[in-house]
């Protein structure tokens, strides 16, 4: 039986005032914090793998070298908007994923980022931990 994730990994995340601009709705950098905290839900929850080891004892960075947007529809305060992850392809050392948020079936923003497996001493790429390899949905 295998230990990897779900192809998609989900949460819920209420839209707060300090998500949001003068105008009551989410300030566009906002969605790129909250794409950050579902990364490190997905390795927590969804991967086993704590995303703060990696980062302290581990010293293994995880950058975004690539990031597209696409601004479909305004988020307002109070809002409880589903973020969606999907890997779309583990390379040697990268994972390339496709993010999403959503409030019923209405697209609000849609995201792909690239992320690379760093040496945080030596800021160097290195290959994709095997704990993280293997927990990776197949």
């Amino acid at each position: 039986m295998s230990s990897a994730a779900p192809a998609r990994f989900e949460r819920d995340y209420l839209i707060r005032f300090s998500h949001c601009d003068p105008a009551g709705i989410v300030f566009y950098p906002q969605y790129l914090v909250l794409f950050n905290h579902l990364v490190e839900d997905w390795f927590n929850e969804g991967l086993s793998v704590s995303y703060a080891g990696m980062l302290g004892p581990r010293r293994i960075g995880l950058p975004i070298v690539r990031l597209e947007c696409d601004f479909r529809a305004i988020s307002r305060m109070g809002e409880v908007v589903r973020f969606g992850l999907a890997v779309e392809r583990a390379g040697g050392k990268s994972l390339a994923l496709a993010l999403d948020a959503r409030l019923g079936d209405a697209q609000r923003v849609a995201a792909r980022q690239v992320l690379v497996f760093t040496d945080l001493d030596t800021h160097r790429a290195i290959d994709i931990p095997a704990d993280v390899r293997a927990a990776l949905p197949a």
